[in-house]
């Protein structure tokens, strides 16, 4: 008759498993926010360093043509015509066989927030030529500044377009 009787109560009531579920979702509901805003903070911080890493690549460039270090034209800014010439290399005008190649980025780091993997990284950025006013940023012969071509907002309030 014990036996008979163990059996009876073992399990879980109804209300026990209604609680457990209630617990479950609650916990689920915090957490799933917080995983958000947890891969959106990690995929501004890659932002910044790509938006980092070819800004100074960028002003590398720009400096190498005051040192004389690159051939310019008068006219010319002294940024390059394009990111790819930061990975191509441009000649050395120091170098007395004008050979030796001066080299300002290894990749073009891709914009974390552009959604179509099939572009190419360099067109996964917004260029800024050096004629071009910050406030409305157009293309132009030159690459004086880089910038998110994201729609969103970062955690900052600030849209990524104005990073």
């Amino acid at each position: 008759m014990s036996a008979h009787f163990a059996s009876k109560w073992s399990g879980f009531t109804l209300i026990e498993m209604m609680v457990t579920v209630a617990i479950v979702s609650l916990l689920a509901s915090v957490t799933l926010p917080l995983a958000e805003v947890t891969v959106k903070r990690s995929k501004e911080h890659e932002l910044r360093l790509a938006l980092r890493e070819m800004r100074t690549a960028l002003d590398a460039h720009k400096q190498a043509v005051e040192e004389g270090r690159i051939s310019s034209a008068m006219q010319e800014s002294g940024y390059p015509r394009s990111l790819q010439v930061l990975i191509d290399g441009v000649p050395d005008a120091s170098s007395p066989d004008r050979k030796k190649r001066i080299y300002f980025l290894r990749r073009i780091p891709r914009d974390p927030f552009f959604t179509d993997p099939t572009r190419p990284d360099e067109e996964t950025w917004g260029k800024r030529s050096y004629v071009s006013s910050p406030e409305a940023p157009e293309e132009g012969e030159d690459v004086f500044d880089v910038h998110s071509l994201a729609s969103g907002t970062g955690l900052n309030g600030i849209p990524y377009v104005r990073w």
